[in-house]
């Protein structure tokens, strides 16, 4: 069962800094990896860092929490699939939500980077939803 659904958009041009800004800006928002990730890929650098942003304020949506940046990581399987990986405050909020699976995709440009994350949890009512309102009754109006 969907529990949360989350999309961004970044655009590119506001990660194109100087070093000294990067180090700066890096300190506060990305993990080690991530950077290490984007740096690999010096031509896609400034794309990579705009789509691990969109990947995390994606992640911060579907919580609906505002999670500390560096505790929502952007990690790769060797296919290249990205996936998102949470620590301290991050990590408890997803378990105590019941969270057993997140998707993540992320798709650049030159332009813009975009990300969504969906997060799944087990149907505790076994397949049935329930609604704030009666579903046959509003489908008669």
């Amino acid at each position: 069962m969907i529990i949360g659904l989350g999309t961004d958009i970044a655009e590119v041009d506001r990660f194109r800094f100087d070093a000294a800004q990067l180090e700066r800006f890096a300190v506060k928002v990305f993990t080690i990896e991530e950077m290490a990730h984007a740096r690999r890929h010096r031509k896609t650098m400034h794309e990579r860092l705009a789509g691990a942003f969109a990947a995390k304020e994606a992640t911060r949506k579907a919580f609906g929490h505002a999670i500390p940046w560096r505790e929502v990581g952007v990690r790769h399987e060797p296919t290249g699939k990205p996936y998102v990986e949470l620590t301290g405050r991050a990590a408890q909020l997803i378990m105590a939500r019941g969270v057993r699976r997140m998707h993540l995709t992320i798709s650049h440009s030159k332009q813009a980077a975009v990300a969504t994350v969906i997060l799944e949890a087990d149907d505790p009512a076994g397949g049935v939803i329930s609604l704030p309102y009666d579903a046959e009754d509003v489908a008669a109006r």
